[in-house]
């Protein structure tokens, strides 16, 4: 392992290294650089290298073989590099031999370019630092499950502290799309279906990473959840409310609460124009309007597909100069259409260099930024042998996520948690399966199976942790995941005739286009649970034992009347490596379940999928024959303990609120049950009568109060008037005058208070620096008995 790199530009032929200088901010040295290199040694900035990717063989992403290549080694740095692509999160590597293969790799770059800069090198980390034997913290819903942004927060920046501890400096993480649609296989990635909660778990996921020194890369920008059908990579159809009012505020949040400074664009297109060379929403947007100066890097491939799929460019350099003009900086994950063919391009006078500088310029910045252009700097914060990407700490944190985030949506007759002393049975495909824990961005399932290397780190199943806390546990997996075996299920079913209560797990197994039942391409046609497994749960229910269904999935599964039967529902949205500890635990008790579903869980598979935010047609109404009511709802969720909301008002009694104003709503909430609990206090704005058609609730603010029995809070939340505003009937984001609504409660169609206001004044504009966040805070009073 070597010591100090030493930036040496001597052979600049004795050019201004004003650029070394750090006395000056890092765009002057970026600023400062850039008229030294020549046109071969800028492109090389714009572009990554993906070293060891496999592009053969029914393991790689579809194109992945058309584009997957690219030159030599030594002939892709010899004039510099902008990013090395996922050294980790390629194949199995020993942390600490990673660590050091990347050093002596940076070492290289440095020795080999004239200018002798290190490359940024990114990894993701969406449910942790996806390397070989790295902790596998919660997938997203799962964060959205927890309503817990500290939490997050605290998550996040340990993930980003072990990447850095290896040499990282970019993590692809976090995604803000909101679900709109959850057929889409990447339901499992995003946070839920709600823009205000996406954003304040997102932000709170990005201040954790780059507060541990990663750069955060927002994803997907912008509209990517909005695919046709829920089909990956599908046309968007979207209007410009949708996309201003449910898909851009979680960006923003992201970009404004949290910091991220970097942001991927979407493979999607809206309306017949692709992002990847979409200037208005690149550049117009993003930059001009929201002042964003980071880098926006290219999701893989998304260049060429520009070519390839879109068909809006005829070849790779007007590919390249489409992206570059739209505001793409780098291409990843390896050099494509920013290499040769934009040099030619640029040669040819069809792609104006003046492009390329302007990417180059903040690729250095960033890169000045993290210390990248500085004299001594190091490829790793310390000794290689101090890169430890799993341990106690990590599992424990992950632990916390997991147990927050389960949710008990039913539990009928109070079956939850098991009683001790009964004889338990557990059936279904996932009870004992360790990856049903796994989102597909965890390296297990991301990477796929290496059977010479192991899973790298402890997982246990659902049936190893509940077997560790009830007795005699009986077992049978009943059927598989996917298929149509049912020669199982009338085993599983006598099980659980001679049980006392069956716990029936099922769900999905995530994986890679088509190679799982959940993730990336995995998309459904519709939300019937995979396989044969409805009839095991409608085959266990026939035997009259009371059953308690567990979904271990990464989508909401319709549950309607013929799984209606079910004492108890609990879900698990990929609940990560200690998942089954936290599962059985909530099971049996020993935790009291908080999770609150980010996601509704429709009551009908073949209906039209439709989040809970819609206006008064898009809900039950008496001009259609189809329902879309959710059997539970968004922000629903149960406990062990009970609670008792009261004395909900506005502060000072106030009935006008002025349209820049704000107003602040409190409600004291008391835990009335004989053991410690949290509750999520939800607020929601109804607008009754707006210009346009308004969600008939969307919440606007919310906390989590951990109670010990008997104590009571008052909870209380400031509400910028800013927070009401929507896209208007002129297409511009207004504060409307009238009469609103602010309502609390359990979930978005349980509330506890209504409380009207009127907002006076004359309607106002607002725009990107507009209040985004509705601060929450909690006064506790002492429990009854207690001093």
């Amino acid at each position: 392992m070597r010591g100090q790199v030493p930036i040496d530009a001597s052979s600049a032929s004795g050019e201004s290294d004003r650029w070394r200088d750090t006395r000056l901010s890092p765009a002057e040295r970026a600023g400062a650089l850039v008229p030294l290199m020549t046109l071969e040694e800028k492109v090389a900035q714009l572009v990554g290298v993906w070293v060891g990717a496999d592009a053969s063989g029914g393991g790689v992403a579809p194109h992945q073989t058309d584009m997957g290549g690219g030159p030599e080694w030594d002939d892709a740095i010899r004039q510099g590099l902008g990013q090395l692509t996922r050294p980790f999160g390629t194949a199995p590597v020993d942390p600490v031999a990673g660590a050091r293969s990347l050093a002596a790799s940076q070492a290289e770059i440095v020795a080999a370019s004239r200018f002798g800069i290190p490359a940024q090198v990114h990894e993701e980390c969406l449910t942790g630092f996806a390397a070989w034997r790295a902790t596998v913290y919660p997938a997203p819903l799962s964060w959205g499950a927890s309503f817990d942004p500290d939490l997050l927060e605290e998550v996040a920046g340990r993930i980003g502290r072990s990447m850095r501890a290896a040499g990282v400096h970019q993590g692809l993480a976090p995604v803000v799309d909101v679900t709109r649609d959850y057929r889409w296989g990447r339901t499992e990635e995003t946070i839920g279906e709600d823009p205000y909660l996406v954003g304040m778990l997102g932000a709170a996921y990005v201040r954790g990473l780059e507060g541990a020194g990663v750069v955060a890369t927002l994803k997907h920008f912008a509209g990517y959840s909005a695919s046709r059908g829920g089909r990956n990579l599908a046309p968007v159809q979207m209007g410009r409310r949708e996309l201003a009012d449910v898909v851009l505020p979680p960006f923003e949040m992201a970009l404004r609460l949290g910091g991220a400074r970097s942001v991927m664009n979407s493979y999607a297109e809206i309306d017949g124009v692709p992002v990847a060379a979409d200037e208005s929403l690149l550049t117009g947007l993003l930059r001009d309007e929201w002042g964003f100066d980071g880098t926006v890097v290219a999701d893989y491939f998304a260049v060429r597909f520009l070519e390839r799929l879109h068909r809006v460019a005829a070849d790779a350099g007007q590919a390249a100069g489409l992206a570059l003009r739209a505001g793409i900086d780098v291409e990843l994950p390896t050099v494509d259409a920013f290499g040769a063919p934009l040099v030619e391009a640029v040669k040819a006078g069809t792609v104006d260099e003046a492009l390329i500088d302007r990417a180059l310029l903040r690729v250095l910045t960033q890169k000045a930024e993290l210390g990248l252009l500085d004299e001594g700097w190091q490829p790793l914060p310390g000794p290689a042998e101090e890169v430890r990407l799993d341990d106690e700490e990590s599992r424990e944190l992950a632990l916390r996520l997991a147990r927050e985030a389960v949710v008990v949506v039913r539990n009928s007759d109070e079956i939850l948690p098991l009683a001790p002393g009964r004889r338990v049975a557990l059936v279904g495909p996932v009870a004992d399966d360790p990856m049903a824990m796994l989102g597909c961005y965890a390296f297990p399932a991301h990477v796929g199976p290496h059977p010479e290397h192991g899973l790298g780190l402890d997982l246990p199943s659902l049936r190893e942790a509940l077997g560790g806390l009830v007795p005699g546990l009986a077992y049978a997996p009943g059927c598989d995941i996917t298929g149509d075996d049912t020669s199982g299920i009338a085993a599983a079913a006598e099980l659980a005739a001679a049980s006392d209560v069956c716990v029936v797990a099922v769900g999905d197994r995530a994986g890679l286009f088509g190679r799982g039942t959940s993730g990336e391409g995995c998309d459904a046609t519709d939300l019937r649970l995979p396989g044969v497994q409805a009839e095991l749960v409608r085959a266990v229910l026939a035997t009259g034992t009371p059953v308690v269904l567990v979904l271990l999935a990464g989508r909401p599964y319709a549950l309607g009347p013929e799984l209606e039967p079910a004492a108890a529902v609990v879900y698990g949205f990929f609940p990560g490596q200690r998942g089954g500890q936290a599962l059985a635990e909530v099971l049996t008790g020993a935790v009291n379940p908080s999770g609150r579903l980010p996601v509704s869980v429709p009551r009908d598979a073949g209906g039209l999928p439709s989040t809970y935010l819609s206006p008064p047609l898009g809900q039950r109404t008496q001009v259609s024959s189809v329902d879309p009511t959710p059997a539970y709802p968004f922000g629903h969720g149960l406990s062990y303990t009970t609670f008792e909301w009261s004395d909900a008002r506005v502060a000072g009694g106030a009935e006008q609120w002025a349209v820049d104003g704000e107003v602040s709503v409190e409600v004291t909430v008391r835990n009335t049950g004989a053991r410690a609990g949290a509750e999520v206090v939800q607020l929601y704005l109804h607008d009754p009568v707006a210009q346009t058609t308004r969600p008939v609730v969307r919440l606007i603010g919310f906390a989590r109060v951990p109670l010990e029995a008997g104590e009571s809070a008052r909870v209380s939340f400031t509400v910028p008037a800013d927070v009401t505003s929507f896209t208007g009937t002129r297409g511009r984001r207004v504060v409307e005058p009238g009469d609103v609504e602010l309502r609390l409660g359990r979930s978005s169609s349980r509330f506890e208070a209504s409380l009207p206001l009127r907002l006076t004044g004359a309607e106002r504009e607002v725009g990107h620096l507009r209040e985004l966040r509705v601060p929450a805070h909690i006064d506790r009073d002492s429990p009854e008995g207690r001093g």
